[in-house]
């Protein structure tokens, strides 16, 4: 007569069972049972799988996203979200446009928001009755040169610039990867924003999240060239932005546009040529020139108007 003892579950020593980890070769029962590519594995070694193994990667370094359109759909929600806020609380009068938008040395608005004074200096704003001084970039205000980039007015601005961000942000994330794709659509914004600061009056004052946009054409037309894809689509896109850019330049901001477009570019230069020894470190150290020279631009400029 046998006197082996019944195997049980390592996990559940009450749960007698035959069944053995692919991985571990310990018994588990049915409720610790995890399907492997061959046979059932354990809880602990499908956990240490799941660490263990790499992620993929895309072919420029950067981690292939699960879903490639999770980072545009977030970013869509937080200029929906800024656009609401200000609809809600008075539209072209709304005091967070006053906060939110980009004016290089700021402007004489009028109390009630809408309208402002071009030309006139905070000293002179004071003694025009209903108007008051709103600060800019460099009386105060530098949080502008982001916060720009999430504001809109008009439900055709908003909705152009999010229609675009949602059929363009996904292919450009799924190319390189999300962080990758995060920081070529804010530094482009922000390398529009400069431009703006340079280049725009220094009582305008400039919103929307059209200069990230045109850097995902800049990008992706990049991207499109270095894999000798048809980027035809692409060209009739910038195009006809363009065109719309020159047409509407009294009220369309072309230095915006063009500054995106151009950080776009430099950007997914970057990405796409640094060498594949070290990629991550060139990349890296990159993008941290670039942001170097941004703020050197901004401070410059800032010493110009102080």
């Amino acid at each position: 007569m046998s006197t082996e003892t019944a195997p049980y579950c390592f996990r559940h020593p009450e749960r007698e069972t035959h069944i053995r980890c692919q991985r571990c070769e310990r018994h588990i029962c049915p409720d610790c049972m995890r399907q492997a590519a061959v046979g059932f594995q354990c809880p602990d070694c499908v956990q240490e799988g799941a660490r263990s193994v790499r992620s993929p990667r895309t072919a420029y370094g950067g981690r292939r996203p699960a879903n490639p359109a999770l980072t545009s759909q977030v970013l869509i929600a937080i200029n929906l979200a800024v656009w609401l806020i200000i609809t809600a609380t008075g539209g072209r009068g709304s005091a967070w446009l006053e906060r939110l938008a980009l004016s290089p040395l700021g402007l004489c608005e009028s109390s009630g928001g809408g309208r402002y004074l071009p030309g006139v200096v905070e000293e002179q704003c004071a003694t025009v009755p209903g108007y008051a001084w709103a600060d800019g970039v460099a009386s105060g205000a530098p949080w502008q040169l982001v916060t720009s980039m999430f504001t809109h007015v008009d439900l055709m601005h908003v909705g152009f610039n999010m229609l675009a961000l949602w059929f363009l942000g996904p292919q450009l994330e799924a190319a390189v990867g999300r962080l990758r794709f995060l920081s070529l659509y804010l530094l482009s914004g922000l390398v529009g924003s400069v431009f703006v600061y340079w280049l725009s009056g220094v009582h305008s004052s400039t919103v929307g999240a059209s200069g990230a946009i045109f850097g995902l054409i800049g990008g992706l037309l990049v991207i499109a060239i270095k894999v000798r894809a048809d980027y035809s689509q692409l060209l009739m896109w910038l195009g006809l932005n363009v065109v719309i850019t020159v047409v509407g330049r009294g009220f369309i901001s072309w230095q915006g546009h063009l500054g995106g477009l151009v950080g776009g570019v430099l950007i997914a230069l970057l990405l796409a040529y640094s060498p594949r020894e070290r990629r991550a470190l060139w990349q890296g150290a990159g993008l941290a020139v670039l942001g170097g020279l941004v703020a050197a631009a901004l401070v410059a400029r800032t010493l110009t108007l102080i």
